[in-house]
């Protein structure tokens, strides 16, 4: 069984309760059909009903009847949703006829219905940037406790099965902060080892990444990754993690007894940590277009619920991929 074979079960064990910010959105809903007739997730629409059941009924999508629908403009709830968002950003200027107006967006009702209760995670962003599927979340749900700092993993399938747990690894952030300060790495690294947990399903091991190991060059971003390796362990002293490390070092045995003698991490790292967003875009990249590794994500990190982005260029494997992701995560932030 693979990995999102072990993860479909186990969102079919414990169905969690999905948003769908784009609900007419032609993938999102196919996706959501297939997740529907295999007893994933309870799926959440926002969207106008008679504009789904037509789309439905030309694609002969029988499933998506057991989906909630909610229109954004008229249902039983916007008011109780209205007053929330105004309680929630009063202190920010928001007035409640500006309430009123903003919770009819798709992209706020979903982070509003998370924020009470009514929903465990959301997917969006088939049709939406990056900066609009991440700003309500940032503004009403808000980073989970000790994290200030939202980042984007993804999972690389590597082809040499050597690599990683059994080929799997996980690299961040790729996605989200171009420049993290010391704290911030650290709770990247952290995050980014709950994920490889979560969704994994292993204790991984961190590889804080430099072009340095120990001290071979000095500069003040080689003084960053050291700083934040060391926050990394006082946030979470049991986790196996080690830095400053140059990728061979982090990932060939023979290159760490070289350079990183006695690491418990070096030449065997399962999760990389990468110093900035430009060394992780261009390296997971890099990863899967010349080394042949699929590449899922981004998975977003840090959120006190999860929220997950997608590309505009996201395929319906992917969408449907994406809801098994955030109903996993949704899962591990219960237990």
């Amino acid at each position: 069984m693979n990995l999102f074979d072990l993860m479909r079960a186990k969102a079919q064990a414990n169905p969690m309760r999905i948003v769908l910010a784009e609900g007419t959105e032609p993938r999102t809903l196919k996706a959501a059909d297939q997740i529907l007739a295999e007893g994933i997730a309870e799926i959440i629409l926002l969207a106008d009903e008679a504009e789904v059941k037509a789309f439905a009924a030309e694609n002969d999508l029988e499933n998506l009847s057991k989906a909630k629908v909610v229109n954004p403009k008229n249902h039983a709830k916007k008011e109780a949703y209205a007053n929330l968002l105004y309680e929630l950003r009063k202190n920010k200027g928001m007035t409640p006829e500006e309430a009123a107006v903003k919770v009819e967006d798709p992209l706020y009702l979903a982070c509003l219905m998370i924020k009470a209760g009514d929903a465990d995670g959301e997917v969006a962003g088939a049709k939406n940037s990056t900066g609009n599927v991440l700003r309500p979340a940032l503004q009403l749900i808000k980073t989970q406790p000790g994290i200030s700092v939202v980042s984007g993993a993804f999972l690389m399938f590597i082809q040499d099965r050597n690599y990683g747990h059994d080929g799997l690894m996980v690299f961040a952030d790729c996605a989200v902060t171009p420049n993290p300060t010391a704290p911030e790495l650290a709770q990247i690294a952290v995050a980014t080892a709950s994920t490889a947990r979560v969704l994994g399903g292993f204790e991984p091991d961190v590889a804080m990444l430099s072009f340095s190991t120990k001290g071979s060059a000095k500069h003040e971003m080689v003084d960053k990754v050291v700083e934040a390796t060391r926050l990394a362990k006082e946030m979470a002293p049991d986790l196996h993690i080690d830095g400053e490390l140059q990728t061979d070092a982090a990932l060939v045995e023979s290159v760490a007894k070289a350079k990183a003698p006695g690491s418990q991490v070096a030449g065997h790292a399962t999760v990389l940590v990468f110093p900035t967003l430009e060394a992780g875009n261009i390296g997971y990249k890099l990863v899967q277009r010349l080394g042949g590794a699929e590449a899922i994500g981004p998975i977003l990190q840090g959120i006190a619920a999860p929220v997950n982005d997608l590309s505009r260029g996201c395929s319906v494997d992917d969408v449907y991929k994406m809801i098994i992701i955030t109903s996993n995560q949704a899962i591990g932030l219960k237990k």
